[in-house]
């Protein structure tokens, strides 16, 4: 493997976090699974790899117990409730845990639900253009990619739309545990404080909702039954938190992200606008371009082989779905943005039983935002060159922390 020393992976560096494409290529080619000594893990880059991973179930994705259970006990304290709710989450739980929850969760959260959503996304999106209104110049991301997402969700959930500055402070310093590369001695504190408050957030609505039940999904959570089965009360609390967090934090990237691509492909960006019904191929090829999760974690299980590389159990793995996206082996030209692409499907939701929850409502919100968004603005440019744009400091998230644009009607 000639020139695979000279590899050092660090995902925190600047010109990493603004395009780690030219990086992934290079391990796809030279060094597919990857050792890093930094991470302390296993990287991988070709489609193959990461599909087949992805579907292995002696790879396991309980990663958060193994990890909360390291700590001493002062710091295990100092994080209660992250380790109390997130050790609930069902992304981080293997079968049958995960099989449980994803069955209850699937009982209210499916893709009739979801799809159901459809006036109100569009009505979030008009209200959201409006809001902005003749101003010409625009952060994307702060004035509607953030927000739309959130308030899907909260509308959702049953939870008032005036709670819209709270969720996102919360939901944003949740992220610093969660997602982020940045490494402060303040950001387990400002997490687990944010988790505490989110935390007491929904359990006041769940208590409202099991006294007067709403027509909401959070009233269908509550009074749910399978059986003898029902979520717990630190179930219900966890599963509202991660719908809300999940269900935003990667929408934005998503909605933001395909703008970008679609800027930098103006031949693209014509055809969508010309034709808003391409719009659900678009967005499956925004997604594969440049989607909002960079990074799956997972811990080996049995030890196996993989290209020569002996994986042994406790190994951490990180499979890289904006890698395996532009896997020439998968798909021709794939550093081109084609909204015309026909091909296998991206792993931007992830694959098999942990395929993301929620993605038929992703996929929704960019098929309505994004040719609203061309539709409004006859004229959208960049309003800082795009080396000036700030990425978030994370491998799971692919995202910026805003997008300033000049637009004109």
């Amino acid at each position: 493997m000639s020139g695979t020393k000279a590899i050092d992976f660090r995902p925190e560096a600047p010109e990493f976090l603004a395009n780690p494409y030219p990086f992934y290529r290079r391990l796809r080619e030279e060094d597919p699974v990857h050792w890093s000594p930094r991470l302390k893990a296993w990287v991988l880059t070709r489609y193959d790899d990461v599909k087949a991973v992805l579907l292995d179930r002696e790879i396991s994705s309980d990663r958060m117990r193994p990890f909360f259970a390291t700590l001493p006990g002062p710091e295990a304290a100092r994080i209660g409730d992250i380790i109390r709710y997130l050790s609930t989450w069902m992304v981080f739980r293997d079968p049958p845990e995960h099989s449980r929850l994803r069955r209850l969760t699937g009982k209210v959260f499916h893709v009739q639900s979801m799809h159901a959503m459809r006036p109100t996304v569009e009505e979030l999106v008009a209200w959201l253009l409006e809001h902005i209104g003749e101003r010409e110049n625009v952060d994307f991301i702060a004035d509607f990619a953030g927000p739309l997402p959130a308030l899907v969700i909260m509308a959702m959930l049953g939870v008032p739309r005036e709670e819209l500055a709270l969720v996102k402070r919360l939901s944003d310093d949740m992220a610093l545990f969660i997602g982020s590369s940045r490494m402060s001695p303040d950001k387990y504190d400002i997490a687990e404080r944010a988790t505490k408050e989110m935390a007491a957030f929904f359990a006041a609505l769940i208590r409202d909702r099991r006294k007067k039940p709403k027509n909401d999904l959070l009233s269908q959570l509550v009074h749910l039954e399978d059986g003898d089965d029902r979520l717990s009360q630190d179930e219900l609390v966890a599963t509202c938190i991660l719908l809300l967090f999940a269900g935003h934090e990667t929408t934005t990237n998503h909605v933001a992200n395909g703008l970008l691509a679609l800027l930098k492909f103006p031949d693209q960006m014509v055809a969508l606008r010309a034709d808003p019904g391409l719009a659900a191929r678009a967005v499956e090829e925004l997604l594969r371009y440049d989607g909002p999760s960079g990074v799956q974690a997972r811990v080996v299980r049995v030890a196996q082989e993989l290209r020569g590389r002996t994986l042994a159990p406790g190994d951490r793995m990180f499979v890289v779905l904006s890698a395996a996206n532009r896997d020439p082996a998968a798909y021709a030209a794939p550093e081109r943005l084609d909204l015309q692409r026909n091909g296998v499907s991206h792993l931007s939701f992830g694959f098999g039983m942990h395929i993301c929850l929620g993605f038929p409502l992703a996929r929704l919100e960019g098929q309505i935002a994004l040719p609203a968004v061309l539709a409004r603005w006859p004229s959208i440019e960049l309003a800082v060159p795009e080396a000036k744009l700030e990425w978030l400091n994370s491998m799971v998230f692919r995202g910026m922390t805003s997008l300033p644009l000049n637009v004109a009607r």
